[in-house]
């Protein structure tokens, strides 16, 4: 079936071509030609790749995709919070805090690698976080924020004391960048317990959530 394209469309030149007229409008004169199928062609996919300007002059590069997403932020690197964790290797399961408001809350990050040692027995043919180090990740980063002068805890005598409502909604792998965020709901400082809740997430999805309490006191 052939397809039709305007050729010619022929319209008033002036107002005065209107007087005497009955219509406010003479009708627009329309006639087609046929198109032979092959002049549509799609674009090229070099066409839709992303491309700036480098300099201003005009002239385009492609992004090379190592650089289109920037890097987390530092707010503690590792060293800051090996000061204030006392957990050491095998488990100390922060690399980086990414944002945090004193007394309140903490983002940190986990980079999750083949190389971390409890791969080769979780599973051996399919590698998968278990889910109670990433419960146990989590808590570190609540540890970050009641470790804190406004808050008032000792690494000394911290305690992970319990866990409600934990749910794990996806499988994290190898590869993955584990983001958590730890909240700071109810603080008891005459008790020493704190009540926090929390999320995980990998590429911006939930994969693991649940609220925890916390305890300082003698041991």
């Amino acid at each position: 079936m052939a397809a039709f394209a305007p050729s010619s469309i022929s319209v008033p030149q002036s107002l005065s071509q209107l007087k005497g007229s009955s219509l406010l409008l003479s009708p627009i004169s329309l006639s087609l030609r046929p198109c032979h199928p092959s002049s549509f062609r799609s674009r090229s996919s070099s066409d839709l790749r992303i491309r700036c300007s480098s300099n201003g002059s005009g002239e385009n590069a492609e992004i090379p995709i190592e650089k289109r997403y920037p890097a987390f932020p530092t707010i503690m690197d590792i060293n800051q919070i090996r000061d204030i964790l006392p957990h050491r290797f095998p488990f100390l399961l922060v690399d980086r805090v990414i944002e945090y408001n004193p007394g309140v809350s903490a983002v940190a990050i986990k980079n999750v690698t083949i190389n971390d040692n409890f791969f080769p027995g979780h599973f051996p043919e399919r590698p998968i976080m278990p889910g109670v180090l990433m419960v146990e990740a989590m808590a570190q980063v609540g540890g970050i924020v009641m470790l804190q002068p406004e808050v008032g805890g000792s690494r000394e005598n911290f305690f992970f004391a319990g866990i409600d409502k934990v749910r794990f909604r996806k499988p994290v792998i190898a590869g993955d960048t584990l983001v958590m965020r730890m909240n700071l709901v109810k603080l008891q400082k005459r008790f020493g317990i704190a009540k926090m809740e929390g999320k995980a997430y990998v590429g911006g999805e939930v994969v693991c959530e649940g609220e925890f309490l916390m305890a300082m006191g003698s041991e």
